[in-house]
């Protein structure tokens, strides 16, 4: 794995359109790594190896980037009854690196992996199946030093999903500002919730930032189910 690769080779960036994988393309694009495509995988359900929330939405955000957008639609994963979490990680990543190696020239992928070693172990070894490099500019940095980096540098984040002791229905949808992490340190504190919500406690949409042209503008409604809820997004369009 590499945080510092240069070169003029292609570059595919791993993208959702949230927060942790959007900070991995602009930290790359920001090194000067030459991001031809995006790649955003689509489960049609739950998935042990990717963000599932809002990934309709990247085509917007590629088209605001103004690079490329790869999509990757695949069968039902059957993540929800799976019993061996090992084989069910290998398996959803199969169309994954089947669509990378039908890329020319490519040279590496960026991914926004922050402490999951489960997911990054297998995109590591996939790209060393495909031979080619990991850039993950995220990987085990100091979450909070992260989120601070990213509100510094002007992303604009909407929390889309929760699904977490001490995260209620008012989340959904709020911005992911300073205030809003400060309150999730005291979560942290007292319930254990991450403060980027890396064992799935939020999830997020990168709606503007300094890399993207336009802002994402949405139209939407909560979904709230108990325990746990997701924005229903009714309408989307760039500003």
């Amino acid at each position: 794995m590499t945080d510092d690769s240069e070169g003029d080779g292609a570059w595919a960036s791993l993208f959702s359109g949230g927060k942790d994988s959007s900070w991995a393309l602009y930290r790359a694009l920001e090194d000067g790594l030459n991001v031809t495509r995006l790649v955003t995988v689509h489960p049609s359900d739950d998935s042990y190896m990717y963000h599932v929330p809002a990934t309709n939405l990247a085509s917007l955000a590629a088209e605001s980037i103004g690079i490329d957008l790869l999509e990757i639609d695949p069968d039902d994963f059957g993540a929800a009854a799976a019993t061996d979490s090992a084989a069910q990680g290998d398996a959803e990543l199969e169309p994954l690196e089947a669509a990378l190696g039908e890329l020319p020239s490519l040279t590496g992928v960026t991914a926004g992996a922050v402490e999951s070693e489960f997911q990054t172990s297998r995109i590591e070894a996939m790209c060393d199946r495909l031979g080619i490099d990991l850039y993950a500019p995220l990987w085990q940095r100091d979450p909070v030093t992260l989120a601070e980096e990213m509100l510094d540098a002007g992303f604009e984040i909407l929390i889309v999903q929760v699904a977490a002791a001490g995260l209620d229905e008012s989340w959904l949808g709020r911005r992911l500002d300073a205030d809003a992490l400060d309150e999730l340190l005291a979560l942290s504190e007292r319930y254990g919730v991450h403060p980027l919500g890396e064992g799935g406690e939020f999830e997020t949409l990168v709606v503007d930032g300094p890399h993207m042209a336009r802002p994402i503008e949405l139209e939407w409604e909560r979904v709230w189910e108990g325990s746990r809820g997701h924005l229903r997004v009714t309408d989307a369009w760039l500003g």
